[in-house]
C-alpha cells in the first residue's frame, strides 16, 4: 500500500476529501519524524513504537570485490510492533 492509497482509503473512510487527508497524513509523518529527530520515542497504542537507535562503527564487505568498507556510525529508525499487532497478523 503506497500513501497514495492510504490516502483514498482514510478520505473515503471519514469524509475527508483527499487534499485535506493528505494535509493529516504529511502532518502525521512529520511529527513523528521531528520526534525521532529529537531523539524521543513515538508510541501508537495498541500499533507498536518507533525509537531512533545509534549503530556502532563497523567493517563491512563489499559483495562484487570482497574488500572491506568501514561503515561509520549512524543513527537508525526501529519499529517494534506492538503484541495486539503482532497477535492480529498472525490470526489464523
Amino acid at each position: 500500500m503506497t500513501k497514495a492509497d492510504l490516502v483514498d482509503v482514510i478520505s473515503q473512510g471519514t469524509g475527508l476529501t483527499k487534499v485535506e487527508t493528505q494535509a493529516v497524513i504529511d502532518g502525521f509523518l512529520a511529527t513523528i519524524s521531528y520526534a525521532l529527530q529529537q531523539g524521543e520515542r513515538v508510541d501508537l497504542r495498541g500499533f507498536g513504537n518507533f525509537k531512533v537507535v545509534r549503530r556502532k562503527s563497523r567493517t563491512a564487505r563489499n559483495p562484487s570485490t570482497n574488500e572491506p568498507v568501514q561503515v561509520p556510525a549512524h543513527n537508525a529508525a526501529i519499529f517494534k510492533p506492538s503484541k495486539d499487532l503482532k497477535e492480529f497478523l498472525n490470526k489464523t
